[in-house]
């Protein structure tokens, strides 16, 4: 079995104070993240919260929001910020996943299909095994700038589950990114 780590990307207090947020998916999404991250650490497999920090506003350092939300709890194995949609792209976290001889990513977090999509593309060309755990990512509506339809958060995250399947990870419920720790 290959040696694995959970990655939490971006659950962080900055996205509350953007205009896109709402939290009709965020009570099923906080329930699969915290199943995920305590079923990771019942199995000994280390969980790292990745944070991003870039420009100003809420992201920013000087904001005070570049933390976990309230409600994300665990003790993580270590902590990295970012400053680019990819946790792997310069942060600390490609040589600490090689000194502990991790081959095995399951990516959860927020946003589906910015950080944590572009995070699993990066691995899984980096040579990393790549479990994305969509039902513990979450992400928002978009509206399309040039035709004004509005996507859904489903809609967008099964578009993110068609271009990730099979190409850059296995598309895996909670239980199943469990079963394979075991």
């Amino acid at each position: 079995m290959k040696k694995s780590a959970l990655l939490v990307i971006d659950v962080q207090e900055s996205f509350r104070h953007r205009p896109f947020w709402n939290e009709q998916d965020l009570s099923l999404y906080q329930q699969k993240q915290l199943a995920l991250i305590a079923g990771a650490q019942q199995r000994g497999v280390p969980v790292v919260n990745i944070l991003h920090q870039d420009g100003d506003g809420p992201f920013s350092a000087a904001s005070g929001l570049v933390r976990p939300l309230a409600w994300l709890t665990h003790q993580p194995a270590v902590t990295f910020i970012k400053q680019v949609h990819s946790a792997l792209t310069g942060t600390g976290l490609p040589a600490w996943l090689t000194r502990h001889g991790i081959e095995r990513l399951i990516i959860s977090g927020i946003r589906t299909e910015q950080c944590c999509e572009t995070t699993t593309r990066v691995a899984a060309d980096s040579g990393y095994e790549v479990d994305f755990v969509s039902e513990a990512t979450l992400t928002f509506a978009m509206t399309h700038a040039a035709s004004g339809r509005v996507y859904s958060a489903a809609e967008i995250r099964q578009h993110t589950e068609l271009v990730l399947a099979e190409r850059f990870a296995s598309i895996v419920t909670v239980e199943q990114a469990l079963a394979k720790l075991d």
